[in-house]
């Protein structure tokens, strides 16, 4: 589609794309990697429709969303396009766990045992495996969810997590998700994406049927700090997609 062809929402979008890609091809080259080896999750919480759907018609088909009611009036909307898929990035309570398992593609945000159970209870068999991020909390901060990973004893106890969760049938995990305290200088969250980096090293060190091969790391003010320490996911909102107006 020539750029006559789009329309101004789309062309906007299209040009924070161009923008963002050319910022992961940086990064990606410093961690000697592909910027092919990185996927852009677009955050689309507290977007309107028709943003969505200008960036789906540039070709971003990941979307992540952080409440379940506005996600599930919006995958009503969009129920035609059956490449789209929806990511929960949120905190998940236990009542709209059945509603995360039957409707979206993968989960970054597992948080407890006892969500992995209900995830894995209500993932209808006729589905793929649900793919699951664990949420680790590497920053110690009391505001945000996510299992303790600030020390040696909590890592020792993630290996007894990871252990649990991957004897759950319907739930396929594939790595980590972490989000470090907000600083005006992303080069300070570098240590960060270090340890997250480093906490997927080890788990696949002590748990052979791990595997992990995704960290979901890094958003619209630090992506390419992330990338640069190993990040496979980058969570980028108003950065790619403009200002959140959705208020339903």
């Amino acid at each position: 589609m020539s750029n006559q062809e789009l329309s101004p929402l789309q062309l906007k979008i299209k040009n924070n794309f161009a923008e963002v890609m050319e910022i992961i091809d940086h990064a990606a080259k410093i961690s000697g990697r592909n910027a092919d080896e990185i996927s852009i999750l677009a955050i689309s919480k507290r977007q309107p429709l028709e943003v969505i759907e200008a960036a789906y018609h540039c070709g971003q088909l990941a979307f992540g969303e952080s409440y379940v009611q506005e996600a599930l009036e919006k995958m009503a909307h969009f129920q035609e396009l059956k490449d789209i898929r929806w990511n929960m990035v949120g905190h998940i309570q236990s009542r709209k766990a059945r509603d995360v398992a039957e409707k979206f593609h993968a989960v970054h945000s597992l948080d407890s045992l006892k969500l992995a159970t209900l995830l894995n209870q209500y993932r209808p068999p006729e589905l793929s495996l649900l793919e699951v991020f664990l949420e680790v909390n590497i920053g110690d901060e009391s505001s945000k969810t996510g299992f303790p990973a600030s020390n040696e004893e909590d890592w020792e106890a993630l290996v007894g997590v990871v252990e649990s969760i991957l004897r759950l049938e319907r739930l396929k995990l594939v790595g980590l998700m972490a989000m470090p305290p907000l600083f005006p200088d992303s080069q300070q969250s570098r240590p960060y994406f270090q340890t997250l980096r480093e906490l997927s090293d080890y788990i696949n060190y002590r748990v052979k049927k791990a595997a992990f091969t995704q960290l979901s790391a890094g958003t619209s003010t630090d992506f390419d700090v992330a990338i640069e320490e190993g990040a496979t996911i980058v969570r980028i909102g108003e950065r790619l997609l403009g200002p959140r107006r959705y208020s339903g």
